[in-house]
């Protein structure tokens, strides 16, 4: 076991919602002879960074792929508009210090991103860090004006300052060099700021924007932000599952 681990207790939670919006059922379409949500479930645990990796869902469906398939799972007692809201009843009386957010539909989830993200934690600015989270740089122009494509702009220190699915930031000098980053959904919060949110109501930019993201920001939380070059493939669509075959297939 990691120091890493030593010091802090850390586990994975991937909320699946079986009714997505954009893509109901989504999570168990089949990806290469197995579920997406089995494929996300196993990637977490080949990373062997938690001390638990967990399924928490709303559906029955989903409950038993997992535990048939020798996972854990815990069904939600609530109706939950968000997977921070789903993870934090799960996790409310757990004894942890940090708790992942693997979103169910990442099946392409790797070691190094999340071995980057967790070591914010012990960065010297680890006290000010209420939960950290992934980008990557965009390359294409269509990736950046994809409202599924959640765009974070941050300060000096890496410290989000806004999520948008608008372009973000609007470059009126056109000589002005910028890079637009993509936000990937994976979190890690100390366990304090995810009870906070669950107990804090929704405020108008989230609301607005539908990312959940937005609540922590507008009661003052700390998200710090990690770069990395995973170039990962989010099944929103089902345009999204056939990249994700293709890219299985390689």
């Amino acid at each position: 076991m990691s120091a890493q681990k030593d010091s802090l207790k850390i586990i994975a939670m991937i909320p699946a919602r079986y009714q997505a919006s954009r893509f109901p059922g989504k999570l168990m379409q089949d990806l290469g002879g197995k579920t997406v949500i089995t494929r996300t479930y196993e990637a977490a645990i080949k990373t062997k960074l938690f001390h638990g990796v967990y399924v928490v869902t709303d559906s029955q469906l989903i409950f038993n792929e997992i535990t048939e398939h020798g996972g854990k799972a815990i069904m939600s007692k609530k109706e939950h508009e968000c997977g921070s809201d789903r993870i934090a009843e799960a996790v409310e009386d757990m004894e942890v210090d940090i708790v992942v957010n693997v979103q169910g539909d990442e099946p392409f989830i790797e070691k190094e991103s999340l071995a980057e993200l967790l070591s914010v934690f012990k960065a010297k600015d680890a006290h000010q860090i209420d939960l950290a989270s992934l980008k990557t740089a965009i390359e294409t122009e269509e990736d950046i004006v994809n409202p599924n494509h959640v765009k974070v702009i941050t300060n000096k220190n890496d410290y989000a300052l806004y999520f948008s699915r608008s372009p973000i930031p609007y470059i009126r000098n056109k000589e002005a060099t910028i890079t637009y980053y993509k936000h990937i959904g994976i979190y890690a919060f100390r366990k304090k700021a995810l009870m906070d949110f669950y107990h804090l109501p929704m405020l108008s930019l989230e609301n607005a924007e539908k990312l959940e993201q937005l609540r922590y920001l507008e009661y003052g939380k700390n998200i710090k932000m990690v770069e990395t070059n995973l170039k990962t493939i989010g099944i929103d669509t089902p345009e999204d599952l056939e990249k994700a075959r293709k890219l299985l297939a390689n």
